[in-house]
Order: structure tokens, then C-alpha cells, then sequence
């Protein structure tokens, strides 16, 4: 353990400024743990103990949240009763009942073709787009690969794998049958050639193998089927076709009647075609199912292809047909849909989405009994459903995994570890009321795996933001995910009709509502939400219903500052009359007047507020919508950023043009200024403000300054993604965002009168509002629609690059340099680096908060860094993270409580108030840059630490980890670095993820306890941890894939069946498909890889001694139970024995004294 002594600065130094300040901070190399000179006598002399060390970090991936992106292929264990799902990306996921939910990749990513489980095994064989088979050990918690075969020669197009049975049947493109061992993964010598399958007469190529199944009559028969409408039935014994069966139309798939004397054929013309072994020259029964009949015994009308076909057996009731397509031409407007067909019942049921693959779950795994289905499970291309079959109506089940994260695309998240307790009680209680109602009354049918809760068992709730305005709230204590409560923040505002929308579209393309920036204050239950049409809206959180009106601001706020500061600055007040920004406050919603064609648009909101009572139920519930509104024909500036204190009863937001204070207690603007008239008369490069549209033409002049040095304010105000040479902005990831024009000589003396020490021109951009080129896919293009509008949370700042405001934070602090006692303050951070401290007056008195008015103004603070400001925090003397204020809930509608006077209870969790001289608390800023700690109240900088040169910091936040607070940064070049507090110390810097889309800068987000998140797709959500306890502890709250469970019994199996039954039980495919037999496969055909899982399963499975003795238990649980097993067969034949012995002894007695005439 470290400890570092704040020591105090030696007499005689002169007190750095704050632009000093940062300047020499900067050019100190950001050593960590340096201490930086300046400020006033009196620094704390406390001795602060870290307790954190770099043995408390490691990162790892947890769980995977969310419906699988680009689904492919689908498989069912009937016996483990575990799903599990490939990717067109390489993906696999396997699902149990609810916690059991493992996430595997292929190293390739190439797209998951087919899978098949190892019925009972606790193995799957996936099958991959590269023509690789892989074997998957799935008797751990996270499954590895222990064997992948390479076809080097041929495209795999299907598979098979017999029911207890290690030969797996391969088919491929070239129409070739080839046959795998499991154990060893090493391709048989018995090869089934197409040109041997087909007749010798045929001179067409039948096509791809598209089916492969054994006969469940007799295993020896095996069943192959041709795309091109060919269908050969093969003996493996004899090596033969036994017979063939033909038809025009191509084959798409094919199921087996379970007594094995028929089989049905699904074809592109939308026709069923029922085949029996004994009659093959023909059809026995052909079914258009959806197609028109015709007259006169005609064929049916063609329809789409039938994809796929199921053909399942019920013991008491008539067999049920399943499949998926088929439609007639005539409806193209319809949707997907699968089909059953029970008896002379058809249901049509219509998807959302298209089917990818279907499969029906039955009660038996014996392909050779009747089946019993009672459940379809439907894979869509963006959701996934079952369909009850034992129930009339067909109803599907209620799906408990969190596959409706993506019901409307993701905007942005928040997470939030070790929240009060009873919130998950409360939001579920209220969330369950508003469930869908109309499921299955059956449970879930994949059941399979075990999971327990694990050690960790902190509550925590994940928030998610989407483009149609809608915030869910997530449960997702102990690595699962449930949705508790899902709030619509549409609802406030009227419902755009199809003329009116033409004001809006010139922000955003699509999605108004989209949510953009949300803040949560767990303890006070205070919500607020920025959205994309630049509009704030605070909820209040009640268990009682309300019918209200909504009340409603609007803010006009639009500044523009010209790039060049002429020698001589206009005289104007610093503080601009508030009653010129036009607030209104409209009880009855927005004052709007719609401009008609040619007028210029001004003082309109982009929404309409309602402004008819409101009947808002239990929950979340509008207390305050804000909106900034258009100026001069300019739409309003997205908003950048939002903070929220429930004790001080405001809220403030900012753009790119300026910053906005409200009272949502008193419902009114404290603060509406833009970003150059915060600084006041202290503005470092006197700037002063100025008119929309003033001067352009000066700005016109701007030149390339190619013989001028650059200043080093410049140079520190320089973006992390940008290079401010010679009035360019240029960046590796954006295009220029302004060019340099000549100026003229006389020009150019005036600007170089100013001298090195203050710069002729402020231009910066930073990765809070600057739009960064990358790749997007069509799937994703409504996911970042409004990432396309004018100005966006990541591009807010347009080419006249003004100074926005990127962070702001309220805390009781020291708003000056010479104050002896904490106030209420608010933090701004600026694109620019610049910091400045706001001062809070609030009344004294707690019955006075409601009536008084509340006093905000600027203090004059001013501290600076390199790059755009992105979060704060504080410390106290004893290097305890301060938490802000908050204000206690209490229901605003509480009846009961209605009638006395309503008193707020407030937790200001001050430090205790000290006699000494000299600081008492500690600033933690961090920029896109770099970090800085100062000691207040004398503004001394005490540590710096430059993060990166090369990239920039997409994502910082002060979190707890172990009692103790760190810095936790998401680099834009994929790096994840922790550092200590206060010292700055760097505890992990791991190259994690690169940045690849927007969707990862705009969800990553960081909470307490080592946890962290990001929407690693668009339909899924990637959590991981930094803590090295939580990894080591990762094993036990991961759920078991495979359990040991008896197999079940054939129901038709018994001792006479056994010994005289039919040839498919005496088959022996180890003697068929050996090498002593068949023989070895050509090497140029395939080639063996052995997989990592014997030494990365050994690691899963094991995870320590825990986990080898979990491993020896299960094996000691398996071998009990078959030793139970066999134990009880050898009582079965021994009762049997006594009880043949017995008869026989009585038929001995019987007939011992009989002549052998009396028989």
C-alpha cells in the first residue's frame, strides 16, 4: 500500500492563474503522480492511503444481453432441453431456461451454416460457411472447440447426425454424401458419389445435397435428397440406391412419417408432395396448400416456395403438418407466416419479421415413435417465438429472455451497479400491470441448464434510450437482464400528422422522438431525458395515477461568435436581459405560430406539446417539458449535455450555442446565455458576443497563416481528432470542416498585432461534437438516422465551430478562489477545455424554496485543459468520493399527505466543516485528453496526467470499486485505462476493443463494481468486467449448459422386439464406416484441426479447484447414475429370470407324471 503526502508548497512561489496553470500542467508531460506548483499556501497536509493497486483490475467479457444479430441456424437438444442459435457472423448462442445464456464465437466469423446437437451429449457440430465443421464441448460453462474439420474441395450444404449415433453425414455442393467420426473427427473412406445415387441414364447433375436422413425404420437406409427434385433412397449395407423417386420441381425439404413407409417433400412451386416407399414411381398425394383450385381437375395455381416442412405424428389425434412460405403470388403485401395444418384445420400465422428457420419441439427423441409435438419454435430475422400447438388457438409462449431490446433501435444507455434496493420491487410492480396479455398459460419449454445466483448479488438496473422515444428499465442483478418498466416519453407531445411534419424533417430524417441523453438520480427517483428534437422532459416518479396538465418552457437559444476578435470590441453588457431570450412558460402547452411558405421561421418549437389534461398512470409521470425553440430561421442546436439535482429542484442543459438553467420546481429559466457571455469580463481571449450573422464578411477573409507560429493556447485548445494548421480542421476520421481564404496584408498585420499570447482565431472541434466516418450497414441506417440530421450529440457543432458545452455537473463546492465555506455549484465543461464554476443561490429556508427566487451566476472560475470536457466528480480531504446532493423521494400524489404542507428532506452529504486553514476538497476533471485534479478552494493543480496524444477519450467516468474511487476511460482507439484517485495513477491500460461504430461510442458506458457495457450490435448488449474479483468470482455465476439426465427409454423397445425386431437394430455402423472397411479418406479432402478446448476447457471447466471438483462431481453423479442404471436392469432380468424359472418349474410339476400319450 502507497501512500502519498499532499505536502505544502513552499512560501515564495507566485500563485499560477488558471490558464497558467494548465499550461505548465500540460507541458509537464503528464507524469502521473507529478505535483504541480501553484496556488496558494495551505494545501491539505492529510495523508491520503490508495488502496487500489493494478492486482484489483482485469478485464473480461460477462454475458451477452439480447436477440442474436443476423440469425442463421437453429437446433434443440429434446433431452437437455437447451436452444441454441448461429449467426451470420460467426456467433452462437445457447439458451436454457432463464440465466442460462452462454454467447461463443468462431475465430474465423464466418456465418453458421447448420447446427446439430449431440442428443444427450453436452456437444454441438456447427457447421460453417468456410466449409469447417466444428465439434463444441458444452460440459462447461464456456464452451471451446475441441475438433474442426476443413472440407477442402467441397461446400458443405447439409447435415446429419443419427439419434445416438457418432457418424456424422455430410452433403455437398457437388452432390457427394461423406460420412464423420465425432470422436475423432476424421473422415470416413465411405463416400456415397452423386453419379453412383443417381441412374446411370440421368445426364443431368441432380444439384446440392439439400436433405439427409436414416430411415427410422431401419438405420441402414439412408435418405438423400437432390435440389433439382431427385430423391434417392440409399443401402448402406449393399452400397446401392434401393429406390428413386423424381418430380419437377426443386426440393427444399423433406420429413420423415415416424413408422418410415412415407415422407413429405416441400418444393419451390408451393407444393407438398407425400411419397410412400412402396409406390415411388408417383406421388401418393400432392397439396397446393395455399394455391387457388381449379376447375375440371387442373393443377393449382404455382405459389412461393415452401422453405421448410414438418411432418409430425400424434398418438390420438390427426398429424400435424408445419411450414414456413408458400403464400399465393396474388398477396404480396402479406407477411411472413408459418403454417399448420392439423387435420382439415389450416392456421395462418403472420410474422413481423422473415422466418429464417422453424423447428418443431416433440416429447420423444426417437425418430421411430409418434412424436407428440407440442411446441414450434419460429427463428425470425429479429425476434424469436413458440408457438403453443397443444391449445387451439395456437398462442405463443412469453418469451423470458431479453430479446426486445432492439423493438425500436437503441440510442443510448446508462447502467447503474449497487442502486437502492427496492427500486427493482417498485418499477417491476409497476411495470408488470402494463404486461401483454394473451400468452400461453404453460411455462417456457427449454428448460435446460442449471444457474444459481452466484456471490454478487448487487442490485442493478440498466436504462436503455430508442428512437421512437421509449426508456426501458432493465433488472439486471447477477448477470441477467429482465425488463421492469417501460415509460413512453412520446406521450407529452401531439402525434405529427402527415402535413405537418415538414418543421421537423429539417432536424431529423426520421424518429423526433429519439432519445438522446438521459440522467438518473436512483435515490430522489428524479428522471430527465434529452431528445433529438432539442427538448428536455422531467418525470416524477408516483404510485398513484394523475390526470394533469403539462407544463411547458420554451428557451430560445442561439448565439453565433465570429472566429476573429476585431481590435475594436463592441460595447455590450456581459449579462444579456433574460426577457430578450423569450421564455415562455405555457401552462397549456406551446405557443406556437406555424410560419407559412417564404416566412422566416422563429420562436417554434419542433414539437407540439399537449395541451388537453393528461391522464399519466402510475410510474414515471412529465412534471416539465423544456424546448428550445427556432431563431431567425435556424432550427435549434441538439443538445450536449444534461445534469439534473433533485436538492437544488434544477436542471441544465446545454448545445453548441449556449447554456440553460430552469427551475423545475418553480417552473422557470434561471439561465438561458450563450457560451461566449458565460465568461463574462474574465474571458481569457476577450471575447465578446455578437449578433447572428454579423460581419460574415470578415470571417470571409480568414487566411492560411503559414509563416505565423502557432500560439500555445491554440495548441492547447487544439481537438483530439483535429490539426489546426493554418485555419484548416482537419481529422483523421471527418472531413474538413472549413477552408482557409486569403486575407490581405493589412489584415494580416492586425492579426499578428495580438502577439503569440492570445490567438487571432478559436477553432477546435472535439469527439463530443464532431460526426466520425465509419462504416454503416443497411441494416443499421434507421439505428443511426438521426445521427444524420443537421446537428447531433456527436455532431453539434457545425462549420462557424462554436465553443459548446460538453459536461456539466452540480456539487457543493468552493465556487471561488477564496471562499471558506461550500455553496451549491455547477460545473460547465466547454468543447474547448475551458471549466467554469456557476454559483447557486438558493433560499435558506426550506418553505421559502418554492417561492423565492433562486440566484445563478457565473463566478469567475476558470480552470483549463487539452480537449473537450467530459465529466467531473469530487473528493474529500480524506480522498472519499462525494456523492452530490439529492433531495429523499416522496410520491408528489400521495393522498394522504396531500393536506399538509410539503416539507423535502434533503442528504447533502457535505464533509464535515473543519477550523483548519487550507483546502478541503478535490476536483476530478478529465477532457478527451487528459485528467487533472485540483485542490479547492485555491484552484491548485495537483496532478496531471496526459491520457493519449494519438486518439481521444470517448467515454470517463469516476466510479467505486472496493470502497475506493478510479478513473475509468474508453479510449477511440480501443483501449480501456483505470486510474487511481487522487493521484492519477494508471492501474490498466489493455487494448480492449477498437473502435468500429459509432454504436459503441454512443451506448459504452461505465458504473460501479467494475462493471461496464456497450451495444456491441444493434440488437445486443455486451457486458463486461475491469475487476479482477468479479472475474475470479465470473465461473460461479455462469450458468450450466449441460446436466446429466437419463435418457429415455424407447417406448416400443422391449426384450422379444430387441431380439427379434427388424434389421435397424442389428445395424453396426462402426464396422460399416471404420477404416478396417472403408478404408481412409483422400487427405487432400479434408483436413483435421485439433481445437483449443482440451487445454481452454480444462480453463472454463475448471477455473480453479472449485471448478475440477464440480468437473469430478458431475463425473461421479454420471457414472453413479449409469451404474443406477445398470444396477436396475440387472434386478429387472433377475426378477425376470426367477419368474421364468418359476413358470417353468410349475410346467415341470405340471406334466412330470403324464404318459406321453396324455399330451
Amino acid at each position: 500500500m502507497k501512500k502519498f503526502n499532499f505536502r505544502k508548497v513552499l512560501d515564495g512561489l507566485t500563485a499560477s492563474s488558471p490558464g497558467s496553470g494548465s499550461g505548465s500542467g500540460s507541458n509537464s508531460g503528464g507524469g502521473s503522480g507529478s505535483l504541480h506548483p501553484g496556488g496558494t499556501a495551505g494545501v491539505l497536509r492529510e495523508e491520503i492511503q490508495e488502496t487500489l493497486t493494478s492486482e484489483y483490475f482485469h478485464i473480461a467479457k460477462t454475458v451477452r444481453h439480447g436477440f442474436p444479430y443476423q440469425p442463421t441456424a437453429l437446433a434443440f437438444d429434446p433431452v437437455q432441453k437447451t436452444l441454441a442459435i448461429g449467426t451470420r457472423t460467426g456467433a452462437i448462442r445457447i439458451l436454457g431456461r432463464p440465466g442460462v445464456d452462454c454467447y461463443c464465437q468462431h475465430e474465423s466469423g464466418a456465418a453458421v451454416l447448420q447446427l446439430q446437437f449431440l442428443i444427450n451429449e453436452g456437444a454441438l457440430v456447427s457447421a460453417s460457411s468456410d466449409d469447417t465443421l466444428h465439434l463444441w464441448n458444452l460440459r462447461q460453462k464456456r464452451p471451446a472447440i475441441l475438433h474442426s474439420l476443413k472440407f477442402n474441395r467441397e461446400r458443405i450444404t447439409y447435415c446429419h447426425l443419427p439419434f445416438q449415433s457418432k457418424w456424422l453425414y455430410v452433403g455437398t455442393e457437388r452432390g457427394n454424401t461423406h460420412i464423420v467420426n465425432i470422436e475423432s473427427f476424421i473422415l470416413s473412406g465411405y463416400v456415397i458419389m452423386w453419379n453412383k445415387a443417381i441412374e446411370l441414364s440421368t445426364k443431368t447433375h441432380p444439384g446440392p445435397v439439400v436433405h439427409l436422413s436414416d430411415s427410422p425404420r431401419d438405420e441402414g437406409k439412408l435418405l438423400i435428397g437432390y435440389e433439382n427434385g431427385t430423391v434417392v433412397f440409399w443401402d448402406l449395407k449393399s452400397k446401392r440406391a434401393e429406390l428413386r423417386v423424381y418430380y419437377d420441381e426443386a426440393i427444399h425439404s423433406i420429413d420423415w412419417h415416424h413408422e418410415g413407409k412415407q415422407f413429405m417433400c416441400s418444393h419451390s412451386d408451393g407444393s407438398l408432395t407425400l411419397w410412400n416407399l412402396k409406390s415411388p414411381s408417383r406421388p401418393f398425394q400432392t397439396t397446393i396448400p395455399h394455391g387457388k383450385s381449379q376447375r375440371e381437375g387442373r393443377k393449382s395455381e404455382s405459389c412461393k416456395p415452401i422453405l421448410k416442412v414438418e411432418y409430425k405424428t400424434c398418438k390420438n389425434s390427426e398429424p400435424f403438418i408445419i411450414f414456413s412460405g408458400g403464400l399465393s403470388y396474388d398477396k404480396a403485401c402479406r407477411r411472413p407466416s408459418l403454417t399448420i395444418m392439423h387435420g382439415k384445420a389450416i392456421t395462418v400465422l403472420e410474422m413481423d419479421h422473415p422466418i429464417v428457420e422453424f423447428l418443431t419441439l416433440c416429447e420423444t427423441p426417437y425418430p421411430n415413435e409418434f412424436q407428440e409435438p407440442y411446441a414450434v419454435v419460429v427463428l425470425l430475422e429479429k425476434d424469436l417465438i413458440v408457438v403453443d400447438l397443444t391449445q387451439s388457438n395456437f398462442p405463443i409462449f412469453e418469451n423470458p429472455y431479453p430479446m426486445d431490446i432492439h423493438e425500436s433501435p437503441v440510442t443510448c444507455t446508462a447502467y447503474f451497479a449497487d442502486c437502492p434496493p427496492d427500486l427493482i420491487l417498485v418499477l417491476y410492480s409497476i411495470g408488470v400491470k402494463h404486461k401483454k396479455q394473451g400468452y400461453s398459460n404453460k411455462e417456457w419449454p427449454i428448460t435446460g441448464g442449471a444457474w444459481n445466483l452466484g456471490t454478487q448479488t448487487y442490485p442493478e438496473i440498466i436504462i436503455t434510450g430508442h428512437a421512437d422515444g421509449s426508456i426501458k428499465f432493465w433488472d439486471a442483478s447477477a448477470i441477467t437482464l429482465q425488463m421492469l418498466y417501460k415509460l413512453k416519453t412520446s406521450k407529452v407531445f401531439e402525434k405529427q400528422k402527415v402535413g405537418e411534419g415538414k418543421q421537423t424533417c429539417e432536424i431529423v430524417e426520421e424518429d423526433p422522438y429519439a432519445i438522446q441523453m438521459i440522467y438518473w438520480c436512483p435515490e430522489s427517483r428524479i428522471f430527465c431525458v434529452a431528445g433529438v428534437s432539442a427538448y428536455v422532459i422531467i418525470y416524477k416518479f408516483s404510485r398513484h395515477e394523475i390526470t394533469t396538465e403539462i407544463v411547458s418552457l420554451e428557451i430560445r437559444l442561439q448565439y453565433d461568435v465570429e472566429d476573429i476578435i476585431t481590435p475594436e470590441p463592441e460595447t455590450s453588457p456581459p449579462f444579456p436581459d433574460l426577457s430578450s431570450q423569450l421564455p415562455s412558460r405555457s401552462l397549456s402547452g406551446s405557443t406556437n405560430t406555424v410560419a407559412s411558405e417564404g416566412v422566416t421561421k422563429d420562436s417554434i418549437p419542433c414539437l407540439n406539446v399537449k395541451t388537453r389534461p393528461v391522464r399519466m398512470p402510475p410510474g414515471y409521470q412529465a412534471e416539465l417539458v423544456i424546448q428550445l425553440v427556432w431563431v431567425d430561421g435556424e432550427p435549434p442546436q441538439q443538445i450536449t449535455s444534461l445534469a439534473v439535482s433533485s436538492a437544488y429542484g434544477i436542471v441544465a442543459f446545454g448545445n453548441c450555442n449556449g447554456l440553460a438553467v430552469v427551475d423545475f420546481i418553480q417552473k422557470t429559466v434561471l439561465l438561458s446565455m450563450g457560451t461566449v457571455d458565460l465568461y463574462r469580463s474574465s474571458d481569457l481571449y476577450q471575447r465578446q458576443p455578437r449578433s447572428p450573422r454579423k460581419n460574415k464578411q470578415f470571417i470571409a477573409g480568414l487566411t492560411e497563416l503559414n509563416d505565423s507560429p502557432v500560439p500555445l493556447e491554440l495548441e492547447r485548445c487544439k481537438s483530439p481528432t483535429s490539426d489546426h494548421v493554418n485555419g484548416h480542421c482537419t481529422s483523421p476520421t471527418s472531413q474538413s470542416c472549413s477552408s482557409g481564404k486569403r486575407l490581405s496584408s493589412a489584415d494580416v498585420s492586425k492579426v499578428n498585432r495580438w502577439g503569440p499570447g492570445r490567438p487571432p482565431f478559436r477553432k477546435a472541434q472535439s469527439a463530443a461534437c464532431m460526426e466520425i466516418s465509419l462504416p454503416v450497414t443497411t441494416e443499421e441506417s434507421r439505428e443511426n438516422s438521426y445521427n444524420r440530421s443537421r446537428s447531433s450529440s456527436i455532431s453539434s457543432i457545425d462549420k462557424d465551430s462554436k465553443e459548446a458545452i460538453t459536461a456539466l455537473y452540480f456539487m457543493e463546492s468552493f465556487a471561488r478562489k477564496n471562499d471558506s465555506t461550500i455553496s451549491p455549484c455547477l460545473f460547465v465543461g466547454t468543447s474547448l477545455g475551458m471549466v467554469l464554476i456557476i454559483s447557486l443561490n438558493l433560499p435558506s429556508a426550506d418553505e421559502q424554496r418554492f417561492t423565492e427566487p433562486v440566484m445563478v451566476l457565473p463566478s469567475g472560475t476558470f480552470l483549463s485543459l487539452k480537449g473537450a470536457v467530459l465529466t467531473f466528480s469530487c473528493m474529500d480531504r480524506t480522498g472519499g468520493l462525494m456523492q452530490p446532493p439529492y433531495e429523499v423521494w416522496k410520491d408528489p400524489n400521495n393522498i394522504d399527505e396531500n393536506e399538509k404542507p410539503l416539507r423535502r428532506k434533503l442528504v447533502m452529504n457535505c464533509p464535515s466543516p473543519s477550523q483548519e486553514i487550507g483546502d478541503h476538497q478535490y476536483t476530478i476533471i478529465c477532457s478527451e485528453k487528459q485528467a487533472k485534479v485540483f485542490s479547492l478552494p485555491s484552484q491548485t493543480c495537483l496532478y496531471v496526467h496526459n491520457i493519449t496524444e494519438t486518439s481521444f477519450i470517448l467515454q470517463a467516468d469516476v466510479v467505486v470499486m472496493c470502497n475506493s474511487a478510479c478513473l475509468a476511460c474508453f479510449c477511440a482507439n480501443g483501449h480501456i485505462m483505470i486510474m487511481s484517485l487522487p493521484s492519477l495513477r494508471p492501474m490498466l491500460d489493455v487494448n480492449y476493443l477498437p473502435l468500429t461504430d459509432m454504436r459503441i461510442a454512443r451506448t459504452f458506458c461505465f458504473t460501479n463494481e467494475g462493471q461496464a457495457l456497450y451495444l456491441v450490435s444493434p440488437t445486443e448488449i455486451q457486458r463486461l468486467t475491469y475487476s479482477q474479483e468479479m472475474c475470479d468470482n465470473l465461473q460461479d455465476m455462469l450458468g450450466d449448459l449441460f446436466t446429466p439426465i437419463e435418457t429415455p427409454e424407447a417406448q416400443n423397445r422391449g426384450f422379444l422386439k430387441g431380439l427379434f425386431g427388424g434389421s435397424g437394430q442389428t445395424f453396426d455402423r462402426e464396422e460399416l464406416f471404420g477404416e478396417a472397411s472403408a478404408g481412409k479418406a483422400s487427405r487432400s479432402l479434408a483436413q483435421h484441426i485439433p481445437g483449443p478446448g482440451g487445454i481452454e476447457g480444462m480453463k472454463g471447466a475448471a477455473g480453479g479447484v472449485m471448478g475440477e471438483l464440480t468437473r469430478a462431481r458431475i463425473a461421479l453423479d454420471e457414472r453413479g447414475q449409469r451404474l443406477g442404471e445398470l444396477e436396475e436392469k440387472t434386478a429387472g432380468m433377475m426378477t425376470s429370470a426367477e419368474a421364468f424359472s418359476k413358470h417353468a418349474h410349475e410346467l415341470m410339476l405340471k406334466y412330470k407324471d403324464k404318459k406321453w400319450y396324455q399330451f
